[in-house]
């Protein structure tokens, strides 16, 4: 398992905190000094079953520097959205957690637990 972790997040400390508690094996990877490819991102969207822009913070400063707000949620715009993330980290919801298999953006107690299962 890895977790996608920024540790001044409030949630991505909660979810590190509770995958140790749980004593779950994991890779933390600061994605923030370590941004994922566009491949990377592909990838967790499929395993997530989400589209860019749904896990996109569109309220950060970037964000409304980029115009986020006015570009389409399409798929004739997905390669930007995924290219707009891997340039700008920061835009990446988190925690994220991934398995083999699957992925959850772990924000809540509840996405957490259904994942650790």
């Amino acid at each position: 398992m890895e977790i996608w972790h920024n540790p001044r997040c409030t949630k991505s400390r909660a979810a590190k905190k509770a995958l140790d508690e749980a004593g779950t094996e994991y890779t933390e990877r600061r994605y923030l000094d370590a941004p994922p490819t566009v491949a990377e991102l592909t990838e967790v969207l499929g395993k997530l079953g989400r589209e860019p822009w749904e896990i996109t913070r569109t309220k950060e400063p970037v964000a409304k520097e980029l115009g986020l707000a006015d570009l389409p949620r399409d798929a004739a715009n997905r390669d930007r959205w995924l290219q707009l993330l891997a340039e700008h980290p920061v835009l990446i919801e988190r925690p994220i957690l991934i398995d083999d298999s699957t992925a959850v953006v772990a924000r809540t107690e509840t996405s957490l637990t259904q994942f650790l299962g």
